[in-house]
């Protein structure tokens, strides 16, 4: 099948809330995405700038990346092809070029799809309220009635097209952001999933284009191959972890890092072969990037976390001095609260985590990064510096499929509203014990009939006990 199958999709159906995602030749063609391209340019007025556009490994980006190419030029944009890119490499090029731009990407969707992230110039981030779906609208008339004519032609409006390659400047941002030279030598093992982080790893923490560091890395799976032939490149579910998991073991690697097909996330494993969890990456993260703001002269440097996070991360920032911030998941609500708040960092329950030295944008590999500099910085394991992190035991992400989600979370709210929980609805409803020994979550979710149950509490038992107790109510 290739990308032109058909041309006339209903683009209601891969533009999400925060990007794009279909299944190419049915609800993503080279003809949808030429006229999206167009209307990228006519919606932002990027007439006479630069745009920038690259792809993942997935087969259909090349073809993909043209067709977008060909719109955005012409409509009168000078387009910046990046050719093969993490979504990481777009944010740092549209942030240190102050350009617009896509990446090609379904993240860790199966092979047959692929998708668009975009952006303003600096890396502010496109949503369904900032500009995605009045994009959506204007490429869907070009779609039915043409892009206007007389556009792409020698008319002074049809802008150019040329090349240029960042990983090396991408490469050389991050280590100058952490200074990974003088760590102590480490053995790392990387699963890159047949993703982007087969490109990015040798680039930014091997040799392949700068100074080596003090790194022995062993590569899992780092052919670029958008049909996952080893497992997907999600490496939320536990099951993709395996394979890292027993390599660390075998190799008595310090450390293992999985990374999603567009490397924009990033999970850590430890010299045990057990996961981090991602709260305890952020706090790891937040508190480095505490000390170093102090160290610049704020007082109290802000970070961002969202309400499914530990506990122990907002506990964290506070004692090293810094003001915890809590926002709604998703991360258009992340990046919008970092920049509002000027905030130093900001980390997500998934394993995305934003920077404000990257754009306030989010990139698995600098805060891998930091996990690695704080591991080379100690005298003791992974799993012993982890352990100061989480000191909570969480449930993680439980999913209910329902007839009827109002009516569950009604029978919840009947139970757990009462004097000594503490109830708030920022994204869902979270409910929190008020003597501190647990809190739990119900977020339904936007596209599908599921309500999400997150929970924490302060052992194993009191967490299986609420955990059990909620589905009961949950599920009857």
């Amino acid at each position: 099948m290739t990308t032109e199958d058909n041309p006339l999709v209903d683009l209601s159906s891969s533009f999400k809330a925060y990007d794009v995602r279909g299944i190419v030749g049915k609800t993503i063609t080279a003809a949808s995405v030429r006229a999206v391209g167009a209307a990228f340019v006519d919606v932002l007025e990027l007439e006479g700038q630069t745009v920038l556009v690259g792809g993942d490994m997935r087969p259909s980006s090349p073809e993909l990346s043209q067709a977008f190419a060909q719109g955005a030029a012409g409509r009168g944009a000078n387009v910046k092809m990046l050719g093969l890119i993490s979504t990481d490499e777009l944010y740092f090029a549209s942030g240190a070029l102050n350009a617009a731009g896509v990446v090609f990407t379904a993240s860790h969707n199966p092979a047959a799809y692929n998708g668009m992230k975009m952006t303003r110039p600096g890396a502010v981030p496109l949503s369904s309220e900032t500009g995605l779906t009045q994009i959506r609208d204007v490429a869907q008339s070009y779609l039915s009635d043409g892009i206007p004519a007389g556009t792409i032609s020698s008319n002074g409006r049809c802008g150019e097209i040329g090349e240029t390659d960042v990983l090396k400047d991408y490469a050389m941002y991050l280590r100058k952001l952490v200074d990974l030279s003088g760590s102590r030598p480490l053995k790392i093992v990387v699963d890159a999933g047949n993703g982007m982080a087969g490109m990015t790893t040798p680039a930014v923490l091997g040799d392949a284009l700068l100074p080596g560091l003090p790194f022995e890395i062993v590569p899992l799976y780092f052919e670029l191959d958008g049909t996952f032939p080893n497992h997907p490149a999600n490496p939320l579910e536990p099951e993709n972890l395996v394979d890292l998991q027993a390599a660390v073991v075998k190799h008595r690697a310090d450390i293992g890092l999985a990374f999603d097909g567009d490397a924009d996330r990033c999970f850590v494993i430890d010299e045990l072969g057990l996961p981090l969890s991602p709260s305890a990456v952020t706090a790891l993260v937040a508190r480095r990037e505490i000390a170093r703001a102090q160290r610049a002269g704020e007082e109290h440097p802000t970070v961002i976390h969202n309400l499914i996070t530990s506990r122990a991360v907002p506990e964290l920032i506070s004692r090293e001095g810094g003001r915890a911030v809590r926002t709604r998941v998703g991360h258009s609500f992340i990046k919008a609260t970092m920049a509002a708040e000027g905030a130093v960092f900001g980390g997500e329950h998934s394993a995305h985590y934003y920077f404000r030295d990257f754009f306030n944008a989010d990139t698995g590999m600098l805060a891998a990064m930091h996990v690695l500099a704080a591991l080379g910085e100690a005298t003791v394991a992974l799993s012993e510096l982890g352990r100061e992190y989480e000191p909570y035991v969480s449930s993680g992400e439980i999913n209910s499929q329902l007839a009827d989600v109002p009516a569950a979370v009604a029978r919840v709210r009947a139970t757990y509203t009462t004097d000594d929980v503490s109830v708030d609805e920022l994204d869902g409803v979270t409910f929190t014990a008020k003597d501190g020994a647990w809190w739990f979550n119900l977020r339904a979710s936007n596209t599908e009939p599921f309500l999400r149950l997150n929970a924490e509490a302060v052992d194993a038992v009191t967490m299986a006990d609420i955990r059990d107790a909620v589905l009961t109510l949950v599920r009857q």
